[in-house]
């Protein structure tokens, strides 16, 4: 009768054994991808590091943007853009049936709670502490809600997430769109509501803001974090509680378990290689025009095609993995055994970079180009550093406090420890 929790694409057992996953048990498929969605959530999320939002959605307002900057731009833009958040809460929303297991199951459904509360105690500490991008919060609070759905058919969870995930990009499109039949003063202050500001004595104060010494830097940082966290966690929470529907959907369907037909992940592959050309064909346009403000934020063939990119990235590497090449996607798929570490080290590094206060206080200095270059190395780092480290322990630092929280006890860190019984 007694279970721990499993990487299995069936229904996961009564629990009655509680224990973190062992490594023999994991999904491969599951770790690489996420792997992939941990390295890449850095591409997206490092200028928000170091530019005020501002600057973030209207990239000329950096200075000395030139076209080597644009085109650094256009990569983030159309490769990674909306397709590692995608990932990411896809792969959550797998998390979800894979702890919570059945509704029924009361036991699991207890500790998925305790796991939820103790991710949205992280992100709090995260996103008032660190860094007001936090998205773990968000994670936490939206899980709440698909966790009541775990249940539900492959069939039915993919049908709802589909059909909901289009109704918000569908508003988000159309409402940017009719901006365009807004009398000029209302298109100026929808603009200034969106961050779009180009004031230069507004974006100086608010980078100096952020070079200042370490109380002057945590308070701007918690000012941003009130400001942005609840529009976060409202208008957020449908579109991602679809993407996790759909990708609890897909790991029961036995695609995010790299069990599909080879045929299906070269139809995904085929798809996402379009929806990549048609992006990029999309963000040539506006940047050529010099980021318009309606062509930049509304940018319809982003929002309705990231998924089919991110599932023909997930595919990609499922389908290098069936073929023998398993061994070349190790340090990735440890990377992704240590996603809660590297995503919360991420910051750390970056804001130590780039706030005054607490480091280096590069902020408001570094362009895309440059930006590449750390974004690279942070990304070399976490490939060396995961595998050596898990060729020591079980699991990440974090990840390792997050289970001993959950299951309020200490679990076994390092590898060949057994894990203790709590009946």
């Amino acid at each position: 009768m007694a279970a721990v929790e499993t990487h299995d694409a069936g229904a996961p057992a009564p629990l009655t054994k509680f224990a973190p996953v062992a490594a023999g048990e994991r999904l491969f498929s599951l770790d690489m991808v996420r792997g992939l969605a941990v390295l890449g959530i850095l591409a997206v999320n490092a200028m928000t590091f170091a530019w005020p939002w501002a600057v973030v959605s209207n990239p000329p307002l950096q200075t000395g943007f030139d076209a080597e900057a644009a085109q650094a731009w256009q990569i983030m833009h159309v490769f990674f853009q909306d397709k590692m958040r995608t990932l990411f809460s896809m792969l959550f929303g797998a998390s979800i049936f894979l702890i919570g297991g059945e509704r029924a199951d009361k036991a699991r459904g207890k500790l998925l709670r305790s796991r939820l509360f103790w991710l949205a105690v992280f992100g709090l500490i995260h996103g008032v502490a660190f860094w007001f991008g936090d998205i773990l919060l968000l994670y936490a609070w939206t899980g709440l809600f698909v966790m009541l759905v775990r249940s539900w058919s492959a069939r039915s969870l993919l049908i709802a997430g589909v059909t909901l995930n289009l109704v918000c990009s569908a508003l988000y499109v159309g409402m940017m769109s009719l901006m365009a039949l807004a009398p000029p003063e209302a298109l100026t202050g929808a603009m200034e509501g969106m961050g779009w500001g180009g004031d230069p004595a507004k974006l100086a104060a608010s980078i100096a803001a952020f070079q200042g010494d370490a109380l002057s830097v945590s308070l701007a940082q918690i000012d941003v974090w009130l400001q942005s966290a609840p529009a976060m966690l409202i208008f957020f929470l449908p579109a991602t509680a679809a993407l996790m529907m759909i990708g609890m959907g897909l790991f029961k369907a036995g695609f995010l378990a790299g069990r599909s037909p080879a045929w299906v992940y070269g139809l995904f592959i085929a798809a996402g290689a379009g929806s990549v050309w048609l992006v990029w064909q999309e963000t040539s346009a506006f940047v050529g025009a010099g980021f318009p403000f309606l062509a930049t934020m509304t940018k319809p063939y982003n929002s309705l095609l990231a998924p089919f990119i991110s599932l023909g990235y997930a595919s990609v590497l499922i389908l290098l993995a069936r073929f023998g090449l398993k061994f070349i996607l190790t340090p990735l798929a440890c990377a992704g055994r240590m996603a809660f570490t590297n995503y919360l080290s991420q910051t750390l590094i970056m804001t130590t970079i780039f706030y005054g206060g607490r480091g280096l206080g590069w902020y408001g200095q570094i362009g895309w180009p440059e930006m590449w270059m750390i974004i690279g190395g942070i990304w070399a780092a976490q490939l060396v550093w995961s595998p050596l480290w898990l060729s020591v322990f079980q699991m990440g630092p974090l990840e390792w406090g997050w289970r001993c929280l959950t299951y309020r006890r200490m679990v076994p860190l390092r590898r060949g420890q057994v894990p203790g019984i709590r009946g």
